[in-house]
């Protein structure tokens, strides 16, 4: 069976690596091509170079500030000579990006079955996230197999009327997780010496924003949260890593840069962010990943957005949403910084997005969809 992997962005390439490395391993059963669309350039190259993966068609989409529309028009032409070229039998997709929703609207054009990685995620309000949360959906009634990472998600696929082909799995972050931990055993000295920066001393806050519901007024609510806080608890320090776009670089840099005990670098290579999730006192962050991540590394995250698709760690009570409204996230820090109760409550490591044996999972399915194409 001839698979061909789509993807461009940096938590897709790190949600896919392990499912490709597991597939790579059965090389009688499956002939297997990456196509990478470029929609994350820099970042998507560090995700490869980590994994020791290399692509075999780049559609080099990215342009500076391109549009949706811009996007996914180039994601559909260019994968329109991928596929013509290469014919495979399967297209594996993978979450909600611009990227995932092309890649499998391309694959249905020519009549390519579509595989889903991480299916049946909704937080039920078409514009948080967006356009994530319509691409999700749209993939997930496109596809021929879905790999859902949860009961809920499956449960939120049938709702859908979705329910053939439906594989509860697990989420591959977990598998990539454990991959990059081991990793890290022979890194801890040379990243201390890195960020030697921080004060060891001092609680450290980790923090991420770069969704487009949050450009504008949101960023520039959490930017003034964050000084806020360190002028209140002298006892913390803030990591924040600035997406590189300029609706949050530009707003981000002219709101902290000069603030002390907040430090502004550019998005972290896999390993490092690792090493700083599991060194953070909290995380305030708008990625997905990053609730699946810290879930299971026992960190609290208080969510940047007013709805997730995540909501397994809501309920678990090891996430809290609280948007980007300023009082929101000054507090949620400080409760959790003074008092200990509270912290410990969230501070604990969870199973609930997997253990890392969703890529074999979906591996061994794939073996049993082999007989059918």
């Amino acid at each position: 069976m001839k698979i061909l992997f789509v993807f461009g962005t940096r938590p897709e390439g790190i949600k896919m690596a392990p499912l490709i490395k597991e597939v790579v391993k059965e090389q009688k059963l499956f002939d297997s091509k990456i196509c990478i669309t470029g929609q994350h350039r820099e970042l998507l190259s560090q995700v490869l170079d980590f994994f020791d993966l290399r692509e075999d068609f780049n559609l080099k989409i990215m342009t500076q500030n391109q549009s949706l529309f811009d996007i996914t028009a180039k994601i559909l032409k260019g994968l329109e000579d991928v596929l013509d070229r290469w014919k495979p039998d399967l297209v594996i997709v993978q979450g909600d990006t611009s990227t995932a929703f092309s890649g499998a609207l391309a694959a249905y054009y020519n009549k390519i079955r579509v595989a889903h990685v991480e299916a049946g995620l909704r937080s039920m309000d078409k514009y948080s996230p967006f356009p994530e949360e319509i691409n999700r959906i749209v993939v997930d009634f496109i596809a021929d197999y879905k790999f859902a990472p949860t009961q809920k998600a499956a449960k939120n696929l049938r709702a859908n009327g979705i329910r053939q082909n439906v594989y509860v799995v697990g989420n591959t972050v977990i598998d990539a997780l454990l991959l990059g931990l081991k990793f890290l055993e022979k890194k801890n000295d040379e990243y201390l010496k890195e960020f030697r920066f921080l004060n060891s001393a001092k609680k450290l806050i980790f923090v991420t924003a770069h969704r487009r519901e949050n450009f504008g007024q949101p960023i520039k609510n959490i930017s003034s949260a964050l000084k806020d806080i360190t002028a209140r608890v002298p006892d913390v320090q803030i990591l924040f890593s600035v997406h590189p776009n300029p609706n949050v670089r530009a707003v981000v840099k002219k709101a902290l840069k000069k603030c002390q005990n907040i430090y502004l670098i550019d998005p972290l290579e896999y390993s490092r962010l690792i090493w700083i999730l599991k060194r953070s006192y909290i995380i305030l962050a708008d990625s997905g990943g990053l609730q699946e991540e810290a879930s299971y590394l026992g960190k609290p995250v208080l969510v940047l957005r007013n709805v997730t698709e995540r909501s397994e760690s809501i309920s678990a009570k090891v996430s809290k949403l609280v948007g980007t409204d300023k009082h929101k996230i000054v507090d949620g820090v400080i409760t959790l910084v003074k008092n200990r109760k509270v912290y410990k409550s969230m501070a604990r490591s969870v199973q609930i997005y997997g253990n890392g044996s969703t890529s074999k999972k979906i591996v061994r399915i794939l073996k049993k969809i082999n007989g059918t194409i």
